[in-house]
């Protein structure tokens, strides 16, 4: 079965050349409708018989289809058919066509990890702070990443910035601190900006990667953003980062506003996150594909 998201993205194939492709591959397809729950989709489907469990969307059309293919023990397949697609690129997906990742249907499988918040399951990662703020706010929430960071910046830099006061506790020690960002990632990345995660090099390596980013002094903070752009972050002193297989955070509010691989949830602290290594059956395109649709385009 596969689930296509047709609000997600903007480029070609269509929805619909997309679901006819994955027909004539034999593969059931829908096209989620206003209101529909992916989620209980892909669990309805294993019910009905499905072998395996895939969705074409952004980001934050995947985690609830990835959950029931690990609760039915299904594979799992990604079609890039978002703006972003982070997972399926960090999965070594050609994230430029979706036609040619169908293939994975009938292809090779990988173990990955998966993280989980507060019973949740998330592929990319978990932001609190400023980006899930603005995940909340519909008049600020855009699909333009260059935006976004301009927006961000101007409330990071400007006098009504709210601090996130927390306590981080991470290998049995306790971190506290007044925060701009936090963001908890489904294993190690590179920070590329205030509100984003860059690239992993690995989906299997059992644990988690979390980056703070303090509430500082505003020259500070123009420095630590000038060393994101051009990718010095490693230079800056207004950010850490730790790995661990499991961080707790403990905040100073009830409900906190978190971003969640890019939608909008409410969490209610205290936090633990943990990992679980190698939980989700991926499928991707055997090398073979992957070779012929990269020639293809060339």
């Amino acid at each position: 079965m596969l689930l296509v998201n047709p609000s997600s993205g903007t480029a070609r194939p269509s929805p619909e050349e997309l679901a006819e492709e994955a027909r004539n591959l034999g593969v059931e397809a829908r096209l989620l409708g206003p209101g529909d729950d992916a989620a209980a989709l892909a669990h309805e489907a294993v019910e009905a018989g499905a072998a395996a469990l895939g969705v074409a969307g952004g980001d934050g059309t995947l985690a609830g289809v990835a959950a029931a293919a690990i609760d039915h023990d299904r594979p799992f397949v990604v079609i890039p058919f978002g703006t972003r697609n982070h997972f399926a690129r960090d999965a070594g997906i050609d994230v430029r066509d979706p036609l040619a990742a169908l293939r994975a249907f009938e292809g090779e499988e990988r173990r990955v990890d998966v993280g989980v918040v507060c019973d949740r399951i998330f592929l990319n990662n978990v932001s609190l702070g400023i980006y899930g703020s603005f995940v909340h706010d519909e008049e600020r929430k855009t699909k333009n990443r260059a935006l976004a960071f301009v927006r961000m910046l101007g409330t990071a830099l400007g006098r009504s910035r709210d601090p996130l006061a927390v306590s981080f506790e991470v290998d049995g020690r306790r971190e506290r601190g007044s925060v701009l960002v936090l963001l908890v990632g489904n294993n190690d990345y590179s920070l590329d900006s205030l509100g984003d995660f860059g690239q992993r090099d690995t989906l299997d390596g059992g644990c988690l990667h979390a980056a703070v980013i303090e509430a500082t002094t505003r020259r500070r903070l123009l420095g630590l953003l000038a060393r994101a752009v051009v990718r010095r972050m490693e230079e800056a002193h207004s950010w850490s980062d730790w790995t661990s297989a499991s961080f707790r955070v403990d905040a100073d509010r009830r409900r906190l506003h978190a971003a969640l691989d890019g939608e909008p949830i409410v969490l209610e602290p205290p936090l633990e996150f943990s990992v679980r290594p190698r939980a989700l059956r991926l499928l991707v395109p055997r090398s073979g594909d992957r070779e012929r649709a990269a020639d293809g385009r060339s």
